[in-house]
């Protein structure tokens, strides 16, 4: 069953103003304190964790330093990428994004490209992957990637860059998962570069910031945060496919479900029961007896221990709808959400590198890549704007590559292309 993309957004903007007035504020980051020190929590199936190797678990103190390696093993080859001449998987240090300071232990993996590096060493792709579960198996680095996603970073590899590609905060290794905090995924991104850098001499440090969906999202917030939170880090750019955007001035702004919807089997449901869990988390006052009927309380149970596409086929069984799914009368409360800061929104859309942003002219989420596109040309960022007929969220990914990899190329010369903000206006306008 094929979900549609605008369903899928716009119920999850809905469920995200419904979830906005139980989420705590979260504050800005602070990156020195006291030297208390912190372990990783015990695994917890409630939150998705469990059912990895012990490679995950770290028990000693985490140094509070962050993007130290804390280990690393050889990747198997089933879990890995076929273009990689090496690849392993590390568990490395970075700082957790919900509350902006203390330590974590998170884990990701590097792939080397075959040959020899070049003088320098070998560019870094630092690869921000989508919505995948809050398990700790749904983690890229254990469970193996998509095959849409094994073919994108393959042809990174081929054309000479490695692959440093973080698990997020909560996924692999213990502790929930923040889900849509873009401050703690992006972190998590920079940090795994700096961790593989320690370990393989030969990662030059011209960096690239590359993701989709939640991923793409978090390479941007990323490239936000890297002056002040990875200033030894020199990024060359962003590029992001199906980026989920939400400004700063729009959070808490929540379009209600189109009423015709309610009675329509929605496959899209799925994704709200991660972020559902991770508000749970943030805040365990909030009763989601109060959100969900008997049956949406099962799958939500489901999408503790199950990854994106087993459950998007368990919703898809029960045929579930958002009459079926929600208790009458949430809505509501999710027209009168008031803003507020769980991570969400991007700090700023003023980069100093380059932006590239690709579009699936079929996918739901256009309305906020072009609004992203606009926003950062009215910011003063370099934004190179692609929009590709006839496809969709997914599609995008290694259609844009035709662009994408020229755009890198030139960066890595030191070049910087011509920006398209003198017609993203009018492109992103037209998308409307």
């Amino acid at each position: 069953m094929k979900i549609d993309k605008n369903s899928r957004w716009n119920f999850c903007a809905w469920l995200a103003g419904l979830l906005l007035p139980w989420l705590p504020v979260i504050s800005a980051p602070v990156f020195a304190n006291s030297q208390a020190a912190f372990f990783a929590p015990e695994p917890d199936a409630y939150v998705g964790d469990g059912r990895v190797s012990a490679f995950y678990h770290w028990r000693e103190a985490i140094p509070r330093q962050p993007g130290q390696l804390l280990r690393s093993e050889t990747l198997d080859k089933s879990v890995g990428l076929s273009a990689a001449s090496e690849q392993h998987r590390i568990l490395f240090t970075s700082t957790d994004g919900v509350s902006g300071s203390d330590p974590i232990a998170v884990s990701g993996a590097v792939f080397i490209p075959p040959g020899k590096a070049p003088d320098g060493g070998w560019p870094v792709v630092a690869w921000g992957h989508g919505t995948l579960g809050v398990a700790d198996i749904c983690a890229p680095s254990w469970q193996g990637r998509s095959l849409r996603d094994v073919r994108y970073l393959n042809s990174w590899l081929e054309q000479g860059f490695a692959v440093v590609a973080s698990d997020y905060q909560g996924i692999g290794v213990p502790g929930f998962n923040p889900q849509f905090n873009n401050r703690s995924n992006a972190w998590t991104i920079l940090d795994s570069v700096r961790a593989a850098r320690h370990q393989h001499k030969n990662l030059s440090n011209k960096i690239l910031l590359v993701g989709q969906s939640q991923g793409g999202s978090a390479v941007v917030v990323a490239a936000g945060y890297a002056k002040d939170y990875a200033p030894d880090l020199q990024l060359l750019g962003t590029i992001g496919t199906g980026i989920v955007y939400t400004s700063l001035a729009d959070a808490g702004k929540v379009r209600p479900l189109d009423p015709a919807r309610q009675q329509r089997f929605d496959p899209s449901i799925a994704y709200g029961f991660y972020h559902v869990i991770a508000a749970e988390a943030l805040n365990p006052a909030l009763d989601i007896k109060q959100i969900y009927t008997d049956e949406g309380l099962l799958l939500l149970h489901q999408a503790r221990s199950s990854c994106l596409a087993a459950l998007t086929s368990d919703v898809s069984g029960l045929q579930l709808t958002p009459a079926r799914t929600f208790r009458s009368g949430d809505s509501r409360r999710a027209y009168d959400a008031p803003a507020d800061d769980v991570g969400r929104p991007f700090p700023t859309v003023a980069l100093a590198q380059p932006l590239f942003i690709g579009v699936g002219e079929k996918d739901g989420l256009v309305s906020t890549g072009n609004k992203l596109a606009a926003d950062a040309c009215s910011a003063g960022t370099s934004v190179h704007f692609y929009v590709y007929p006839d496809h969709d969220h997914s599609s995008t990914v290694n259609t844009s590559l035709k662009d994408s990899l020229p755009f890198a190329k030139a960066l890595l010369r030191g070049e910087i292309p011509p920006s398209s903000c003198d017609t993203t206006s009018r492109v992103a306008n037209s998308l409307r």
